[in-house]
């Protein structure tokens, strides 16, 4: 059941929507909201600056960056491929690209392009580590990202996901209605939540409910719920729940099995099993390192 990596069939910036660009002319605006006092000290003489890769990691937000240093009026050129895994250890540091234009400009966009490059390739590298100790492991389904990003910076971050081989999960509120304990409380019943999200989402709106007990999961897969979140549950318990619900459904009703919570690297191997559809961590983009870069004017 496991999905192939987006990398592998085309260019990712093709996802990304129309107004991504805007994000980036607010980070400009936020970081210059005036004056720019050090652009006045260089000026805009022509110069060209190398991008070092410092940390192994997995490069990604390369559009990000572009865009970055194209509203600044410089040009990218580029030695590695998005995707790329790029290892420094024996060197120290690796030019990964060159930036070309105005000097001033060239450091308007520094510390903006840096950060959003270091922080996606931080969460590239981290899923595509996570990927590997799942697969490794014997796990066959999907992982997953969570809902559980930074405001504002969302669209970097899934982003980063993809760049990494994993599952995206939901982007937002609109993209899948998730029934979460707080839905069920105020609604009255997992039937009843069931019943309204599929009312209002219609067809092409898949419903997801938060269980925390077999009992609960039976409910909301009696109740027409298309994805059974078991939330929070150990490993032997994960597993015993996992087998029992697709034991006591098969031929019945169809629905995904999707867990959450507690995945860790050094917990994989006794956490994962195959009757899981769907694995969802945010182990992948919360608290994860930043890959090092580091951009240096050539003189």
């Amino acid at each position: 059941m496991a999905s192939e990596s987006a990398l592998q069939h085309g260019n990712l910036e093709d996802c990304l929507p129309v107004h991504w660009t805007t994000q980036i002319t607010s980070w400009l605006a936020e970081d210059t909201p005036s004056f720019d006092y050090g652009g006045f000290v260089v000026g805009n003489a022509p110069r060209t600056a190398t991008l070092f890769c410092k940390s192994p990691g997995v490069l990604a937000g390369v559009p990000f960056f572009n865009e970055v240093f194209k509203q600044c009026g410089c040009e990218i050129q580029w030695n590695y491929k998005e995707g790329a895994h790029i290892d420094p250890s024996g060197e120290g540091k690796i030019a990964v690209a060159t930036v070309g234009g105005p000097t001033r400009k060239l450091l308007l966009g520094e510390r903006v392009a840096l950060n959003t490059l270091s922080r996606c390739s931080g969460v590239a590298t981290k899923s595509a580590v996570m990927l590997a100790l799942v697969r490794q492991a014997g796990y066959t389904g999907i992982l997953a990202g969570t809902r559980k990003t930074t405001p504002g910076f969302r669209l970097v971050e899934k982003y980063g996901m993809l760049v990494g081989g994993i599952d995206g999960h939901r982007t937002d509120l609109s993209s899948m209605t998730m029934l979460k304990d707080n839905h069920i409380w105020a609604r009255g019943s997992i039937t009843e939540a069931v019943k309204a999200a599929k009312a209002a989402g219609g067809f092409a709106i898949k419903v997801e409910v938060e269980c925390q007990s077999e009992e609960e999961a039976d409910e909301a897969i009696a109740a027409g719920a298309d994805i059974i979140m078991l939330d929070n549950f150990t490993g032997p318990g994960l597993k015993v729940a996992a087998k029992s619900l697709k034991d006591r459904w098969v031929g019945k009703k169809s629905f995904l099995l999707e867990c959450s919570g507690g995945l860790t690297t050094e917990n994989v191997e006794g956490y994962v099993n195959n009757d899981l559809d769907i694995i969802s961590t945010s182990a992948v983009h919360q608290g994860v390192a930043h890959v090092d870069f580091s951009l240096k004017i050539d003189h």
